[in-house]
């Protein structure tokens, strides 16, 4: 042999030494053919998770979630011979090896494809394997071909089960599967399944003939000689389908459950069997199963579980003492006011946990349950406040201080309290008919005019002791109907103190911000911040309209207007048509003395002017009709009232904005019981 000829075949086998495979080479313009054992010094595209080990293999995924990985031969490749001629025939074989790195825990599978495009930049991970979208899945203009090696079954794509072998066409829903296996070479062609995700390497033969269209599948444990009968055989004409000249290559994904898909070689051919694939000169697949126990584990692992249960002991008894230690709070203060202390496990039993069922109402400071005490069976709402509120603690403590004391059976008794860390807990008696506001605007049946007239004077009672009777005073700041609550007997009982403020008889009272319902705020407080047991008498004139006339402190017309209930009634005396105001649902079943009655002391209390409102005593004289209601003085008043007292710096612009319709002339109009 020459020396020339020598070093020619030198030259000739070198790629195959180094980088394990055979170069493309062609017997003619129709024939292509090469082998990998391997992929070091390789030039596939590779994006993605994709990667190629250290070993050789091919990499398409690792343990990471919701990524895809392509491995992609560096060219395209000539299926046709011109752009309208039929699809060559060609075969292909690769060893592949699906990893998982949680046992049983399955990922999903991979596919070889073959595709007009290298990019797959819009195609999405998880069942899509990397090759389509929820857009683009099923459409023709993909031009793929792929056999998909699937370990998850989607309903989505019509999979048969997780362990399956499907021919796909520019979609997932495959045209033909089969579980996964082969078919012996033995009489009788017994069938044996064979688990995708293993340990042992996978040989895969691809192969279509383009003279029948016929497209074979077949599979079977690295080493096993190659079964004579298919997996899969579907007759399907790839001329439909593929690009004259196309990439071939393989895609994967995984989703919550990860896994490694591992290409080990590859081999192909065009109008020519794909080579032999070598075994012998494959990489090997890594090992991701359970390693044997060293013996330093042996030794840590006992004394790491003592000290685990060591920690978990520690942790109890201090959550144990925690729990104990910050059940209940007391401080000294509730010793001196000294009103009834309650369990909070007994709270927590009568109200069932404080469920949502036993919820009956929310208010500016916390919710509110209904309960049975366990012990006397008695009914109580329970009141539950979060200390999130700035105000929380004021409010607790203004109404343990006041209602803990406060006798009357116009207003609601506070039975008890209870405090924990973080939250408030005030035990009332519970009013089995709810708030009034519910019979004047909700669901419930309307109160006859009787009805009506006791709790006007029953709130009119509640707030002359809150005012006058009791050892301090105590200005309530929100009355409305809503804060009103019924008995049994239907009497009306004042409660939610929650904005109530004591000063001793004699001093200022002092507040630093308006508090309270609009519609309900006197002028001078809007404008002062300053809180009276007048400003009380001008929510309670408006409060006794409200249930005279069963409408809101305020309302809109027809053109979106808004309209002061006082305004409304007075314009509608000017018209001498007062009793249009008493609410239609009585239909005119009303003592007539007692509804004029309410009108005018309605009006009077709710006067803008401070000084010209009755206290609560002579309010309860002029109701028990002990001393006659008296005209509204001076008779002479004929400007507009509204203008007037902004003018006199009563107040500013604000209040106008708070009070948008004029305020009429009170000039004209006599609280004379006599003028109706």
């Amino acid at each position: 042999m020459t020396t020339t000829t020598s070093m020619k075949l030198v030259l000739s086998i070198l790629p195959i030494l180094i980088v394990g495979f055979i170069p493309e080479f062609s017997t003619g313009n129709d024939h292509t053919q090469f082998v990998y054992t391997g992929f070091t010094g390789s030039k596939f595209t590779l994006d993605g998770a994709a990667r190629i080990t250290s070993t050789g293999l091919i990499e398409l995924t690792n343990d990471t979630a919701r990524v895809k990985g392509h491995a992609v031969y560096p060219s395209p490749l000539r299926f046709r011979l011109s752009p309208d001629g039929l699809v060559q025939s060609f075969s292909t074989s690769f060893v592949f090896g699906i990893l998982s790195s949680f046992g049983d825990i399955r990922g999903h599978g991979f596919a070889f494809f073959i595709s007009p495009s290298n990019d797959f930049t819009e195609a999405f991970p998880i069942q899509f394997l990397g090759l389509f979208n929820s857009t683009n899945n099923g459409s023709l203009s993909n031009h793929i071909f792929a056999v998909e090696l699937d370990t998850i079954q989607n309903i989505e794509f019509a999979d048969i089960d997780n362990n399956h072998v499907g021919i796909d066409i520019n979609s997932l829903n495959s045209l033909k599967s089969n579980t996964a296996g082969f078919y012996n070479n033995n009489k009788n062609a017994t069938f044996t399944n064979l688990p995708l995700i293993g340990s042992i390497p996978i040989q895969t033969w691809v192969e279509y003939d383009g003279n029948t269209t016929q497209i074979n599948v077949t599979i079977a444990p690295l080493g096993m000689e190659k079964p004579v009968r298919p997996l899969l055989s579907l007759t399907f004409n790839l001329s439909t389908v593929l690009t004259e000249q196309a990439y071939i290559g393989f895609s994967s994904s995984t989703g919550l459950s990860t896994g490694h898909h591992c290409i080990l070689g590859l081999s192909f051919g065009i109008n020519s069997p794909a080579p032999v694939i070598d075994s012998t000169k494959l990489p090997k697949l890594p090992y991701l199963g359970p390693r044997s126990p060293s013996k330093l584990l042996e030794i840590i692992l006992p004394i790491a579980s003592a000290i685990l249960v060591l920690a978990i002991g520690t942790i109890a008894v201090i959550l144990v003492r925690r729990h104990l230690r910050y059940k209940e709070v007391h401080e000294d203060w509730e010793v001196e006011y000294g009103p009834h202390r309650f369990a909070y496990k007994d709270l927590y039993r009568a109200t069932k946990g404080f469920s949502s069922k036993n919820l009956i109402g929310v208010g500016g400071f916390g919710r509110v349950y209904k309960g049975v005490l366990p012990k006397s069976k008695s009914e109580v709402a329970v009141k539950r406040v979060s200390y999130n509120s700035k105000q929380g603690i004021k409010q607790f403590v203004a109404e343990v201080v006041s209602m803990g004391h406060l006798q009357h059976n116009n207003i609601v008794k506070l039975f008890g309290y209870c405090r924990r860390k973080g939250e408030l807990l005030l035990v009332y008696d519970y009013m089995v008919n709810g708030s009034l506001d519910k019979y004047l605007y909700g669901e419930e049946d309307t109160l006859d005019w009787g009805q009506r007239f006791k709790i006007i004077k029953g709130i009119a009672s509640g707030l002359l002791y809150l005012h006058e009777e009791w050892d301090k005073v105590v200005i309530h700041r929100d009355v409305k109907p809503n804060n009103v609550l019924l008995d049994k007997e239907m009497n009306g009982r004042l409660g939610d103190f929650g904005l109530a403020r004591l000063y001793d008889h004699g001093t200022d009272p002092q507040t630093t911000h308006v508090v309270g319902t609009i519609g309900y705020l006197a002028p001078e407080l809007v404008h002062r911040g300053k809180a009276t047991t007048l400003t009380d008498v001008f929510a309670f004139g408006i409060f006794i309209l409200e249930v005279t006339c069963g409408r809101k402190p305020m309302t809109e017309d027809t053109q979106s207007h808004q309209v002061m209930l006082v305004d409304w009634v007075i314009q509608n005396w000017n018209k001498d048509s007062l009793l249009s105001t008493i609410d239609i649902k009585l239909q005119g079943n009303y003592d007539i003395d007692e509804a004029f009655l309410a009108l005018k002391l309605g009006l009077l209390c709710s006067h803008p002017f401070p000084d010209a409102r009755p206290n609560m005593r002579q309010v309860l004289q002029y109701l028990d009709g002990d001393v006659p209601l008296p005209e509204l003085l001076p008779a002479n008043f004929s400007f507009h009232m509204l203008a007037s007292m902004q003018g006199k710096g009563l107040f500013g612009p604000s209040m106008v904005s708070l009070y948008p319709s004029p305020m009429l002339d009170f000039g004209s109009i006599s609280f004379s019981l006599d003028g109706r």
